[in-house]
């Protein structure tokens, strides 16, 4: 993934309209930003369709169910007034914690490849410019069509 990204580097042309090399975002730096959200983003379609599967394979409530119940999991009223099983309830509790096991491996990474891939100034660098510069951001929306291609969730 990542030597396919490098190659797409080449495709875009640096802005030389930039008044500042300072503060103009290169090529590389973008590339590496998108890069590493794109990886997150994958992370992500991937705990999504996990944690979609196991309500789908469970033999404890329908998806429905699941999602009506998920809402109120740490309300004991509500969950009277829905009628929830103890069943139901550990379920759900189950399915919760491992959205939350898996989203701290999720954070974890993305701050790894922050701080060691993308480096920090880097990141805050592109962070900054994507919000105040239209021209990289319509660069950098270009990247993640391209990298989204190979996203886990397209193949459902």
């Amino acid at each position: 993934m990542f030597a396919g990204a490098l190659a797409m580097t080449q495709t875009f042309a640096q802005s030389t309209n930039a008044k500042s090399t300072n503060l103009a975002v290169t090529d590389e730096e973008l590339m590496k930003y998108a890069t590493a959200t794109d990886s997150v983003n994958e992370m992500l379609a991937n705990v999504r369709i996990d944690l979609t599967e196991m309500v789908k394979q469970s033999n404890v409530m329908s998806g429905a169910r699941y999602n009506e119940l998920s809402k109120i999991v740490d309300d004991p009223a509500k969950l009277a007034t829905a009628q929830a099983t103890p069943e139901e309830i550990a379920f759900v509790k189950q399915v919760n914690a491992k959205r939350d096991e898996e989203m701290a491996k999720v954070n974890t990474t993305y701050q790894s490849l922050a701080k060691e891939y993308v480096t920090g100034a880097t990141f805050n660098k592109v962070k900054k410019a994507l919000a105040n510069d239209p021209k990289v951001k319509k660069r950098y929306d270009s990247l993640m069509v391209e990298l989204g291609k190979d996203d886990p969730s397209t193949d459902q």
